[in-house]
C-alpha cells in the first residue's frame, strides 16, 4: 500500500490575498497601524519581518493594493526598474536579494522621488546578511516591524479557512487534535490540510483523529499526557534516574 504521508496532492489552491482574507489579531496590530500612515514613515521606508506566513506579504500586497504601488521580489530585482510615478513601491522577500546594488540605488531613487518604500523580509534588515557598506547602513536604519506568531484564536481562524477552501468538515475532536499537536504556522496547517484531503478522497475515508495521527505524525507533536504512556518503563537492570 502506497505511504499515505506521500501521496501527491490532486489540487492546486493559489493564495487570495484579498483584504477580506486577512484576520486582525495581537500579532499583527503593530504592522497595521504603521501601514495607516505611511506619510509617518521614517524617510518614507517601512519593513515588515516576520516568520514564513505570519502575513507580511498578505499585508504588503493590501498596501500595494491601496496605493496603487508597484511590487517586486528581492530575487528578481536587478539593475534600476523603472520606477512608478506615484503608489510607491513594495519589495516582497527583500532579505533574498541576487543584486545589493540594484536594492542601494533604488532606495536612493525612491528618497529622490519622494516615493515610500514597503519591504517584507523573515529576518530583521539589521540582519540581513548584506555584503555592500552602504547599503548596509540604510538598511539598519530602516524602521522595522515585526509580526509575531500568531496566537490561538488566529490559528481557530486560519485552520476554519484553509478547511473551507477545500470543502472540508471535521469533527470537533479531529479539529482540536490538529491545532493542539501541528507547528502553529499558516503553512504547515495549510500543508496538513492537504495532505489530509488528499488521503480522504484517495481512501474514501472521513478525517478521524487516527487517520490523522497516520498522516501527520512526522509532523504532529506528542501530547505530553501521551508521552507519559508511551514512555517505556525501566526494566530492574536499569539504573535508577538521579
Amino acid at each position: 500500500m502506497q505511504d499515505m504521508r506521500q501521496l501527491p496532492l490532486p489540487f492546486q489552491h493559489g493564495r487570495d490575498f484579498a483584504p477580506g482574507n486577512f484576520h486582525e489579531a495581537a500579532s499583527n496590530t503593530d504592522a497595521l497601524a504603521w501601514l495607516s500612515r505611511t506619510p509617518d514613515w521614517p524617510d518614507l521606508r517601512l519593513a515588515l519581518w516576520g516568520l514564513a506566513g505570519c502575513g507580511k506579504t498578505h499585508l504588503l500586497h493590501m498596501w500595494a493594493q491601496r496605493r496603487d504601488a508597484v511590487i517586486w521580489r528581492g530575487a528578481a530585482l536587478s539593475g534600476l526598474p523603472n520606477l512608478p510615478d506615484a503608489g510607491g513601491i513594495a519589495l516582497d522577500n527583500a532579505d533574498a536579494l541576487a543584486d545589493e546594488t540594484a536594492l542601494f540605488h533604488l532606495l536612493n531613487a525612491a528618497t529622490e522621488a519622494g516615493l515610500p518604500v514597503l519591504l517584507a523580509s523573515r529576518a530583521p534588515p539589521a540582519l540581513w546578511p548584506v555584503q555592500l557598506r552602504d547599503l548596509a547602513s540604510r538598511v539598519r536604519a530602516i524602521n522595522a516591524v515585526e509580526i509575531g506568531p500568531p496566537d490561538d484564536a488566529l490559528l481557530q481562524v486560519l485552520l476554519a479557512r484553509l478547511l473551507a477552501e477545500r470543502q472540508l468538515r471535521l469533527s470537533e475532536a479531529v479539529h482540536n487534535w490538529l491545532l493542539r499537536r501541528l507547528p502553529r504556522t499558516q503553512p504547515d496547517l495549510a500543508e496538513a490540510v492537504a495532505r489530509l484531503d488528499a488521503v480522504s478522497m484517495r481512501l474514501g475515508r472521513d478525517i478521524t483523529v487516527p487517520l490523522a495521527r497516520d498522516v501527520l505524525g512526522e509532523v504532529a507533536s506528542v501530547a505530553p499526557d501521551e508521552i507519559s504512556r508511551t514512555r517505556p518503563r525501566p526494566s530492574r537492570e536499569d539504573p535508577p534516574l538521579l
